[in-house]
């Protein structure tokens, strides 16, 4: 006897904090239900047989409302509902997330003579990413990345991007970004503002940020996909070193692209395989 459903999001995943509510034909709310952990809503109160409307809601999404006919057994079985993300956008299941350095990059692009451009990428890194449950804005972001491990593909250039001029690493061991702030820009899309400290400055970075989609992993795990770009200016961390040649065109360009295609597991800690 009584109510079943289960809720999920567009990609299946449970919402647990979700509520469901059933109304009879002249609106009188005749029961009240949370989702559990595994957003399955399961209570025994018998219902009079007739027509009945269940409104579903959860903080961050779309309500949705369905009619259910509850049989001479007092049972009203809803089946699956699907909730949409407010505003149409999508995020993985709240909660923590590592990143995979193994399956992740963090590079940056620079201009080299006006004419190409020269890709480099730091070797060593680890993050963290908070989805929030209630309010996905108050999600967080966190990251370290070790200066030295920078890697252009020139061992004589990368001694050079190390040295003063450039990352000073041995001053400056650590790169690091803590967001602030989230808010929607798009469907799947993300602002997501922060503060970057960089060769001793720190400044209000944002990310434009994209996410990709989730998945199970050949280890028993979930995986969440990112790509994130910004762009930054060298002269805003202090780092104005530059070689001009002909024409006054700058050796190395004062503007780095960077790009972040990011695969994080849901957890705390990644798996050991």
């Amino acid at each position: 006897m009584g109510l079943t459903a289960r809720i999920r999001t567009r990609d299946g995943w449970a919402v647990s904090h979700a509520v469901v509510t059933v109304t009879n034909m002249t609106g009188v709310q005749v029961l009240r239900a949370e989702a559990d952990t595994e957003g399955a809503v399961r209570d025994t109160t018998p219902l009079a047989p007739g027509a009945y409307t269940v409104i579903v809601t959860a903080v961050g999404y779309a309500p949705a409302a369905s009619s259910a006919i509850v049989t001479a057994s007092g049972r009203a079985e809803v089946g699956t509902v699907t909730l949409a993300r407010q505003g149409g956008t999508e995020l993985p299941p709240p909660g923590p997330w590592t990143v995979d350095p193994a399956h992740s990059g963090v590079a940056a692009v620079a201009q080299h003579l006006g004419i190409s451009s020269v890709r480099g990428r730091f070797t060593d890194f680890a993050a963290t990413v908070e989805i929030a449950p209630d309010d996905v804005t108050k999600s967080r972001v966190e990251a370290v990345i070790k200066a030295a491990s920078i890697d252009t593909g020139n061992g004589m250039r990368d001694t050079h991007l190390r040295s003063p001029d450039f990352l000073d690493v041995e001053r400056f061991p650590e790169i690091t970004y803590r967001s602030t702030g989230v808010s929607e820009a798009g469907p799947d899309r993300w602002t997501v503002r922060g503060e970057l400290a960089l060769h001793g400055v720190v400044r209000d970075v944002d990310l434009d940020l994209a996410y990709l989609g989730t998945g199970a992993d050949p280890w028993g795990g979930t995986r969440a996909a990112f790509r994130a770009t910004t762009e930054l200016h060298r002269e805003d961390f202090a780092m104005n070193y530059n070689q001009v040649v002909q024409a006054g065109i700058a050796a190395i360009g004062t503007t780095l692209r960077v790009e972040l295609d990011v695969q994080a597991v849901q957890g705390e800690s990644l798996p050991a395989v």
